[in-house]
């Protein structure tokens, strides 16, 4: 099976090994190239690692290279005609895996992910539809993105996000804990973009895959995510989700998803969400009077606080981000 599976491993053994042992129940899976490049972790990971499954190859980094920059580097010494990029904090059935991987050689699309489900077995959104500018990164706004959502769903706009599908759904990005894509895609589309250190680059790549062919998800297809987990543990992040901008986790999100608007929307686009962020400024300080005297606390003045911080953080970058030269985004 010509299948190279790539997995990051940052101070993540325990996930790691987890994923592998769930990976290796089927006998197939033997047949796969599996690939772990570790992110300058430092700790014992290699060796707990390498003794439970020897038959792995590792690629060591020598710093934290974050998602893009790893995979490359594991893409590089991939020898399958097809891989994919799993995160280790993935349960996956090794028959899932191979299955996937039969479908999408079989099929004309360049790549393919499945239903990511979390570990109550509830739906997680494993892929979505691309907007126009980027309008999906004002959802997360406090108090401005209730009114777009509110708008949204009054002018019949299609939901962005893919929780649940069939067994094939076409879509416009696939999520990068399962992103099964074909070798010959990605010479004609390019390696992931470097710039970017952890979020929206898997979502920055599928754009360009998409101009080279079709992208779908195998919905009949399972694998449990336990989302945010990594970073929850490197990161101290309360949240697992995508919708908090007020802590590190959230800058390096606000950053990310502002890099991507730059990069396939355009410099029009990026102006246009950055003056959204910046608006929700005086409204989300109304909203916490209001709340006050109502009695109904929404949010705090802390969150306020740190999200006038982050938006600060994206305004003294803006530069940097327009001009769109080589820079390593990393805040984390």
């Amino acid at each position: 099976m010509g299948l190279s599976i790539i997995i990051i491993n940052y101070r993540t053994p325990k996930l790691l090994i987890d994923c592998l042992a769930e990976l290796y129940r089927d006998p197939e899976s033997q047949s796969f190239e599996i690939i772990i490049v570790d992110n300058d972790s430092r700790d014992d990971s290699r060796e707990h690692i390498t003794l439970a499954f020897p038959g792995v190859k590792w690629h060591q980094m020598a710093y934290n290279a974050g998602f893009s920059r790893a995979n490359n580097a594991g893409m590089k010494l991939a020898t399958g005609d097809t891989v994919l990029l799993l995160n280790a904090d993935t349960l996956p059935r090794g028959e899932v895996v191979a299955e996937c991987y039969r479908r999408l050689k079989a099929s004309t699309f360049v790549a393919a992910g499945v239903q990511l489900l979390n570990a109550d077995g509830s739906h997680q959104i494993s892929g979505n539809y691309a907007m126009r500018g980027g309008l999906n990164y004002l959802l997360p706004l406090p108090y401005l993105g209730k009114a777009v959502k509110w708008l949204g769903e009054r002018t019949g706009a299609k939901k962005p996000h893919v929780s649940e599908c069939g067994v094939v759904a076409e879509v416009d990005w696939i999520n990068g804990a399962f992103l099964m894509v074909k070798k010959d895609a990605i010479t004609m589309a390019g390696p992931m973009d470097e710039d970017f250190f952890l979020y929206a680059e898997e979502a920055e790549w599928c754009g360009r895959l998409s101009k080279i062919g079709k992208l779908c998800l195998y919905g009949d297809l399972q694998v449990i995510h336990f989302q945010g987990s990594t970073a929850v543990q490197l990161y101290g992040q309360a949240a697992k989700g995508y919708v908090n901008l007020y802590d590190r986790k959230g800058l390096q999100l606000m950053l990310s998803n502002f890099v991507r608007i730059r990069k396939q929307f355009g410099v029009g686009w990026f102006l246009f969400q950055l003056f959204w962020y910046l608006l929700d400024i005086p409204v989300f300080f109304g909203g916490l009077v209001v709340s006050r005297i109502g009695g109904k606390r929404m949010a705090s003045v802390g969150d306020f606080g740190r999200y006038c911080r982050n938006v600060w953080y994206i305004v003294r970058k803006t530069g940097i981000i327009i001009r769109n030269k080589p820079h390593f985004y990393k805040v984390l």
